[in-house]
Formats: structure tokens, sequence, C-alpha cells
């Protein structure tokens, strides 16, 4: 059986990542620089020689049209593609769209009188649960659960039908929350990219981390595009 491999790609810059606001459950389109970037992460992904079995994502739109870019970019519009609710971002609740700073530097650390920094992302959870109004926001062991239930069970999928490399569109805290799961040593300030890889292997029902916040693909397709643009 071929090995599984999961690459998992955080979306495209959209609206809100550009202007600093909380984007969880709450969704804004891709701008055009997001476009292109994902548009180099594809061509990045293509020059590499990877060839994917199958494609996942969250039901998020900004997901969606991250996958759609990748895939013409590859030329695979036509392999199986499901979409994954649990594997969606962060729901903020009542604080969802809110700006950043407002969110992670003043309310959050104010629930337990600490800087982010030095809190978990259980603390984190919890916090946002405290301040939700709505009464939107999941509980820690809700959120951690569909996490590593939803990408545990793509790998499983993937296993399931032969192996091989499939490509994952996710969102910046879910997968972040996710490494930090597999590997706890993992700092939990991580911040990725738009267009960043995390590539993971699955082996003996377990998820084992291979990258984090790979860039190079992304900076392989930009040298194309400007190498096509100078042509």
């Amino acid at each position: 059986m071929t090995k599984t491999r999961l690459f998992i790609a955080r979306h495209g810059k959209t609206m809100f990542n550009t202007i600093g606001r909380a984007q969880g459950w709450s969704d804004t389109p891709l701008t055009k620089e997001g476009e292109q970037g994902i548009q180099e992460l594809g061509l990045g992904l293509k020059a590499a020689g990877l060839h994917f079995v199958a494609a996942y994502s969250s039901d998020s739109g900004r997901t969606l049209l991250t996958m759609e870019i990748i895939l013409r970019e590859l030329g695979q519009e036509t392999i199986p593609y499901k979409r994954d609710k649990r594997i969606r971002e962060w729901c903020f609740g009542s604080l969802d769209g809110g700006y950043d700073a407002e969110l992670f530097n003043g309310v959050i650390p104010r629930v337990f009188d600490k800087p982010v920094e030095e809190m978990t992302y259980q603390d984190m959870a919890e916090a946002i649960m405290a301040v939700d109004t709505a009464g939107w926001a999941q509980p820690w062991e809700v959120l951690k659960d569909r996490i590593i239930s939803g990408f545990t069970d793509i790998a499983k999928e993937v296993e399931s039908k032969g192996g091989g490399d499939a490509i994952v569109v996710s969102h910046g805290m879910t997968i972040a929350t996710l490494m930090g799961l597999i590997d706890p040593s993992q700092p939990r300030s991580l911040a990725l990219d738009n267009g960043s890889i995390c590539q993971l292997t699955y082996e003996d029902g377990d998820l084992h981390i291979e990258a984090i916040g790979d860039m190079s693909y992304r900076h392989k397709g930009r040298e194309i595009l400007e190498k096509e643009r100078n042509e």
C-alpha cells in the first residue's frame, strides 16, 4: 500500500485577514492578492511533481475557492473532493468578525488575567466561551475532538482506498491546534501564513508531522509566474 500523506494548506488571504478581523465561522472572500497567492501554491505543488488522489476542505467559502484554484492549477479538477465542517475554523461566537487586536489582546486575556501568549489552546477556548454572549462558541472538548477526528478520518479514508497524497484546505487556528494536538511540544503561538503547507503522514493509526508552515511551494509558484510575465 502507498504511504498516506496529507498536504494541509491554509486558505488564501481574505478581506478580513487583510483588515485584521477575527474570521471564525464568519466568512469573507479571497482578495485579488489572496487568489494570486493560491495560484502560486497550486503551480508550486504541480512543479514539485505532486499528484493528489483526493481533495478535502472545510465548508467555508474561503476554503472552497482556495481548493478550486489549487485544483485548477494542478489540472486535477475531477479528483474526488469532499467538504467536512469538522475542519472549519474555531468559532469566536459573538466576537466573530471583531478586530483581532481587541479579541486576542484585550477581551481574551482579561478572562484569565494573563497575556494570550501565556495561554494554552484550552485556556483560549474557555475564555471565548466565557465572553460569548450568543452561546455559539464550542467547548474545548468539542473543538478538540472535531478537529482531531476530522483530519484523522480523512487520513483513514485515503488509506482505505490504497493510500497516496491528499490535498486538504483548512484554517490557521484549526491547523495550528491540530499540530499542537499531534505534538504538544509545538509552540502555542504557531502562526501559519496563507497558502502555507503542513505535511502529515498517517501510519499505524496515527498522524505524524513532516513539515509545518512550508512556504516553498508558494515561492516556487511565484518564480514560475514571474518568469511567465517576463517572457
